[in-house]
Order: C-alpha cells, then structure tokens, then sequence
C-alpha cells in the first residue's frame, strides 16, 4: 500500500477544505481524483507531500506511519504541478539536472536521469534549447521531465494537460500509462473525464472537502443505473431556459455548458418530449437533442450537479 490516510481535515478559519478524508492508494494503481474547483483535491494532495499539514488525522505512505513527510520520503514521490514549474533561462538539460539534484540524485545519476526523464518525454532533440523558446505542450512535458528524473515510486499529476495541443495531450497520457508499467503509483487530476476514463483503473470524487465516491469506472456508473443523460443543443442557453427544464419533473439536475444542457433524468420517467416543450416555452431554440448512456461524467453531475468544468 502507498497511500493510506485516514481522518484527514484541513481547516482554513472557517472553512472546512479536507472534511474527514479517508483515502487508499495502492501499488500500481492509476488514481483519478475529480472534483470541481473547492472540492479539495489540492489541499488534500499537498497535506500528503507535505507542503501543508493537516489539522487532524493519520497518513502511512510506502507501509510507514509519518507525522510529517521528510526527505527520505519525498525522493520517493515525484510532482507534476498544474502551473508549469521550469526556469526559461536554464537549458531543458539543465532544468532537469536542477531538479534531479533537489531530488537527491548526484554524480553520474544525475546525467542518467536527465539522459532518461528527456527521452522518456520526447524532449532529448531540446536538451540543449532553453523552455523560452517550447510550445505550451513541450514545456508540459518538460514539467514531467522534471518530476521523473529520479525514477519515484509515487508520481502525482496536477491537470498535466491543460491547454496543449492534441498531439502533446496523446504524448503525456501514454507517458502515464509507460510510467505506470515501469511500476509507479499515480494520482492523477484533470478536468478532461475522457483522460480519466482513458488511463486511470479506479476513480474518487471529491465535493465540498470530502470523497463522494470511489470505485472502478464500471462500478460508479452502476450508481446511475436508475438515471439517464439528456444532451439538448440551444442556439443560447439563459437562466429561463435553464430554471424552466429543472422544473420539469423528474429532472435531478440541469447544467449549463456553453451552448447545452446536459440534463440529469430518472430513467424512463421524464419524456424528452416535455423536456423540449418547457425550454421552447422559455424562449429557447432546440438545435438537437439526444439521450446519453451513463459515463464517468453524468456519474460526476449526478454526485455533484455540476459538471466537471464548471
């Protein structure tokens, strides 16, 4: 076992950011942790490396009880930020070397681990180009680079794609899926379900400071067995349009994303027909409309009522 944490709280003044968080990860596993923005995946995850201590519980990691994480054990652990962490006045070699030698490594490993980290990321050709002159998607996996350089046992993955290319995403997902069959542990946040669903083995969602759920894709799915997903494109989507299908009953949830609605029903008790009926009746006009089968999404906006993007 890895990770094994047990009571976690954190409070800020009043707010509860971690309420009474139970959480296990085990080896091998690929971890996707979800929540909206406030859900407090961040707090949670910097209480586990140690950048931030929490006001109450128990954490083992690697099989040992810490009351705070030292050195030994962050060389096991590698962090890939959400914001990218590399200095553009150092060479990509060198930016990789810095951060082997915060992680411990020196002498010959560390030319090895550069050696490594960069071709295992696609970046060896830059070696000796400074991150100034890389696209947003090179300088994403340069930030993993970085965070692999040593080799760690538990690699944590903060939004690693946010706003890059297609190609460099398909780059970074596979880079997952190799690190996890080199044999690291990895928690991994997005805002993309589709990334989660396509690498990661088990899900926990988080709302509000506390996990909601947490299982194999195919068992949080099971949990909306009894509901269905209606998809209805609006040429706009306005507040009316929004409170006058929520109103229709047997509707669960209605969330707005950009111009549709993605609309949470019991299954077989609401018709789309009455559906379409109140958003014309508010104002709306209907471009398309269709009914999903249950994904990791509509399991999220069944939880939470909200979408994962919002």
């Amino acid at each position: 076992m890895v990770i094994q944490a047990e009571g976690l709280v954190k409070r800020y003044r009043d707010v509860v950011a971690v309420d009474n968080v139970d959480l296990t990860i085990d080896d091998g596993e690929i971890v996707g942790l979800l929540g909206p923005n406030g859900a407090g995946k961040t707090t949670a995850i910097n209480g586990l490396i140690g950048l931030t201590a929490f006001d109450s519980g128990d954490v083992s990691m690697f099989g040992r009880k810490v009351s705070r994480v030292t050195g030994d054990l962050k060389r096991r652990i590698g962090v890939v930020p959400q914001e990218i962490a590399v200095f553009d006045d150092l060479t990509a070699a060198e930016n990789v070397a810095y951060f082997g030698r915060l992680y411990g490594l020196s002498g010959t490993r560390v030319a090895e681990g550069v050696d490594f980290a960069l071709s295992f990321t696609g970046l060896s050709e830059r070696r000796d180009q400074k991150p100034k002159s890389f696209s947003g998607g090179m300088k994403r996996r340069l930030n993993i680079a970085c965070a692999v350089v040593h080799r760690p046992e538990l690699v944590i993955m903060d939004e690693p794609t946010v706003g890059i290319d297609p190609q460099s995403r398909n780059h970074i997902l596979e880079s997952v899926r190799a690190l996890n069959g080199d044999g690291a542990t990895i928690i991994y946040t997005s805002h993309y379900m589709e990334e989660v669903e396509a690498v990661c083995t088990r899900v926990v969602i988080m709302d509000h400071g506390r996990i909601i759920a947490s299982g194999m894709h195919g068992d949080l799915k099971a949990l909306v067995d009894d509901e269905e997903i209606v998809d209805i494109e609006l040429e706009r989507v306005t507040p009316d349009v929004v409170n006058a299908v929520s109103s229709v009953a047997g509707v669960s949830a209605c969330a707005p994303n950009g111009t549709h609605l993605r609309i949470t029903v019991e299954r077989g008790g609401v018709r789309l027909g009455r559906i379409i009926e109140n958003a014309v009746g508010a104002g709306a006009e209907v471009l398309s409309a269709h009914v999903q089968k249950p994904t990791l999404e509509s399991v999220f906006l069944s939880l939470t009522g909200r979408s994962l993007r919002d």
